[in-house]
């Protein structure tokens, strides 16, 4: 049965010792005294399983996002340098939004 990281992720430590049983290999050797995160790198090293899946954007674009989060950071440090306390509190609120934005379409 293959298994996926984030299958792998949300057993508990008892799971990933019965699975880490059933694997001879000398990257889970002394499973039973392995915490869950050594564990689960252990796992996966074994049953050759990537640590981390490679996100895609998924309907946006990402170059551009960045490019304006770059351009509000220079608004922002006019604001900080301007003492434009209104200003930078809208600013620092448009990076945040679009940095989620970038955030949550990767994940």
């Amino acid at each position: 049965m293959p298994h996926t990281y984030e299958e792998l992720k949300k057993k508990t430590v008892a799971q990933l010792r019965e699975i880490a049983k059933g694997i001879e290999s000398e990257a889970v050797q002394g499973y039973t005294q392995m915490n869950k995160e050594h564990l689960l790198v252990a796992v996966c090293k074994a049953l050759h399983i990537d640590l981390h899946e490679h996100h895609r954007a998924v309907g946006i674009n990402k170059a551009e996002i960045k490019a304006h989060i770059k351009a509000f950071k220079k608004k922002r440090d006019e604001a900080i340098a301007a003492h434009d306390h209104k200003q930078l509190k809208s600013v620092r609120r448009t990076i945040h939004y679009l940095k989620r934005k970038l955030h949550k379409a990767t994940v």
